[in-house]
């Protein structure tokens, strides 16, 4: 059997990215390491060391590497190959989900080593620009328009600042609406959409109640409305934990979803642009294999 290999993203934390290889030939020394270069070469490497016989993958990077790699395993089309996620990006929204140190790259190393094995669920997401897969979120309307609008260089230099940045110059804007069926229960109407595979979004805020990546479910979160004021309600509710409460929000849990509008709006996953509606997505039940610890879904 191959030893793991480990796709890191270099640039995926600021000022520590030059030390990052060093780091983990120090810490993961029978671990294979390849570095990416642009976006896009995660996924790539993964579907190549697919072919080349890995069946342990480790993401080192944000939640858009892992992303990349997810997508590259699924594409590569070899059921079994596990992820193994080592958070050393601006965003690690996933190794919260899972309970996974974010502060620690010995203890996150240590968890892979002892290879428990979780079996997710893996979202779907089908649309013009194609079929791609996510692990803990999506994003329909405001979201991903702050995504979009956020630059690489800003996100490097101000970390998650800099998505409030964006969302400064988004907020106020009249969102088109956007049309909400599910598998079961009425259509609705929204002006942006958030989507989860798990509990937390954005970090530490568990957004999506309900939530787990092991119930063959998505949950959805529908926001009626987008002003300045609006968004600073909102805002509010999700720190206080209220947000499902409030009249203009609905949230629930469904298997499938599709979303369109009649003008261009923007989708993420996992934090990435990536694409335009029309958007259908469903649920493959637990066919993403991930090392994690058992307490990871606990809390």
């Amino acid at each position: 059997m191959k030893n793991p290999l480990i796709i890191l993203n270099p640039a995926a934390h600021s000022e520590k990215a030059g030390r990052l290889p060093e780091r983990l030939r120090a810490v993961c020394r029978e671990a294979e390491i390849r570095l990416t270069g642009m976006p896009g070469d995660a996924e790539r490497i993964a579907i190549e060391a697919v072919g080349e016989g890995f069946t342990t993958i480790v993401a080192a990077g944000g939640d858009g590497t892992i992303n990349e790699v997810v997508n590259g395993i699924v594409a590569a089309g070899k059921p079994g190959v596990r992820l193994g996620v080592l958070p050393v990006g601006t965003m690690n929204v996933f190794a919260v989900e899972l309970g996974i140190p974010l502060n620690s790259l010995e203890k996150a190393w240590g968890i892979i080593q002892q290879g428990g094995i979780r079996h997710l669920d893996l979202p779907i997401c089908t649309s013009e620009s194609g079929t791609r897969c996510f692990v803990q979120l999506a994003g329909v309307g405001l979201d991903a328009e702050v995504v979009r609008r956020t630059t690489r260089e800003s996100k490097k230099a101000l970390g998650p600042l800099s998505y409030l940045l964006s969302l400064a110059q988004v907020a106020g804007e009249k969102p088109p609406p956007v049309t909400i069926k599910s598998a079961e229960g009425p259509v609705r109407i929204g002006s942006f959409v958030l989507i989860g595979n798990g509990r937390f979004y954005g970090g530490p805020f568990r957004m999506f109640r309900k939530g787990s990546p092991c119930d063959g479910l998505i949950d959805v979160l529908v926001f009626r409305n987008q002003s300045p004021w609006d968004l600073l309600r909102y805002m509010h509710a999700i720190l206080i934990g209220q947000h499902a409460e409030l009249g203009d929000v609905e949230y629930f849990q469904t298997s499938s979803l599709t979303l369109h509008s009649e003008s261009p709006v923007p989708y993420e996953l996992d934090g990435e642009m990536a694409g335009y509606l029309p958007l259908s997505l469903r649920v493959e039940m637990g066919a993403l294999p991930v090392i994690a610890s058992p307490a990871g879904d606990r809390g």
